[in-house]
């Protein structure tokens, strides 16, 4: 079984999946105004999940072919699917909000490149900026 993402097999290669920080996101007092020691836990932090790993295709057009996939899941505004790793492991309502790619192709019989994918199941997709 493949590792994909809304149904797509965007990760062409070697790639391994790994948890972010979870818990609670915590504020010293002196960071908020306050002189004192303590500190304030304001909920949960958000999952995140990071995919890493490398594309690999057999021709350079190929390889863009796999850059242009993973990028055109890229949206805004974010648009929830499933994340699902090759062992059957699924996280619902998981939005890709970041594309890292490594600093150089490498080509010899294979072309490949690294890269990092994030991955976030966002509180609220609804936000509204106050206004002034």
């Amino acid at each position: 079984m493949p590792s994909t993402f809304k149904s797509l097999a965007l990760f062409a290669g070697p790639h391994r999946f790994a948890l972010a920080k979870q818990g609670h996101l915590v504020v010293a007092d002196f960071a908020i105004g306050g002189f004192g020691p303590n500190s304030y836990p304001l909920g949960l932090v958000e999952l995140e999940v990071t995919v890493t790993g490398r594309l690999v295709a057999s021709s350079e057009s190929a390889l863009w072919a796999l850059r242009d996939a993973m990028t055109a899941q890229l949206l805004d505004p974010p648009t929830p699917g499933a994340l699902i790793d090759s062992h059957g492991r699924s996280w619902t309502d998981m939005s890709f909000h970041a594309y890292i790619e490594g600093d150089r192709t490498d080509r010899a019989r294979l072309h490949s490149i690294s890269y990092e994918a994030r991955f976030r199941r966002f509180n609220t997709l609804a936000f509204t900026p106050p206004t002034s």
